[in-house]
């Protein structure tokens, strides 16, 4: 009798074992094999398309061994970013970066990285995980999960002129999808608080919007990516997601892998 081949072990891209077994994300996966830091059966790594497969090859990173045994427990984070702070692993310019925020425990805990990007002069929500795969699935433009935004904008801008940015515009060359956009209150003739609502996430977007309409941008903090609500967690701190956050984001991203056990 022939074996079930369904069940025996397949070849997939390096990119793609890194980032489930939570070495890196897959992007910082490509970086790592195009700066040659990964050997399989003792050859290094060139092309972004090889394949591997860890119960049969022998996977090297910087020299060390990629052991099955020694998978990281997966870890889902939630940080308030505070202003002047860049959301990367590491930066030339030795600027503070997210990971400073985490303590050593967390921080030098294998492939942990920010899930997307805030800008360095907007505060909130961002998300920090080693889970390469559901890195990959949020970040995926065939994925729209909302995110929420608080934004102060210089002057009163009409309603005509949020029904515009409601619908979308053109700046750039690029249309914008539809948004919600709620006025919530106004200071004096100065300036007005908006709440945004997001399903896509273009470079600085809301800055360019509301600089091409004529309202720039004062101060952007993001308040919640999908139901995930910052709340009161103060600025530079911390949180484990609960178990229903972790699986609300594998369903908005269309994944079902198990959660993990709920950190208190």
């Amino acid at each position: 009798m022939e074996a079930d081949s369904s069940h025996l072990p397949r070849d997939e891209r390096l990119q793609k074992i890194l980032s489930r077994w939570g070495v890196a994300s897959r992007r910082q996966a490509e970086v790592m094999i195009q700066q040659g830091r990964i050997r399989i059966n003792g050859q290094v790594v060139h092309q972004l398309g090889q394949k591997a497969n860890p119960d049969r090859d022998a996977i090297e990173i910087d020299g060390s061994l990629l052991s099955l045994h020694h998978r990281p427990q997966p870890l889902y984070l939630l940080l308030n970013k505070p202003l002047g702070v860049i959301c990367t692993c590491a930066d030339p310019q030795n600027r503070t970066t997210v990971l400073d925020l985490l303590p050593p425990t967390l921080s030098h805990h294998t492939g942990i990285h920010p899930v997307g990007r805030l800008d360095v002069d907007s505060t909130g929500a961002i998300l920090l995980t080693n889970d390469g795969d559901l890195t990959f699935q949020m970040t995926h433009p065939r994925h729209s999960i909302p995110k929420t935004y608080r934004v102060w904008v210089e002057g009163i801008p009409p309603e005509s002129v949020l029904e515009d940015w409601r619908n979308g515009i053109v700046y750039e060359n690029i249309q914008t999808l539809p948004a919600k956009v709620r006025r919530m209150r106004s200071q004096g003739t100065h300036k007005t608080l908006l709440e945004i609502v997001l399903w896509e996430g273009r470079n600085r977007q809301i800055r360019k919007v509301a600089q091409t309409l004529g309202y720039p941008v004062l101060s952007l903090h993001r308040s919640a990516i999908g139901s995930i609500q910052l709340k009161a967690l103060p600025k530079g701190q911390y949180r484990y997601l609960r178990a229903l956050e972790i699986t609300a984001l594998r369903g908005n991203c269309g994944t079902n892998r198990s959660v993990v056990k709920e950190r208190n």
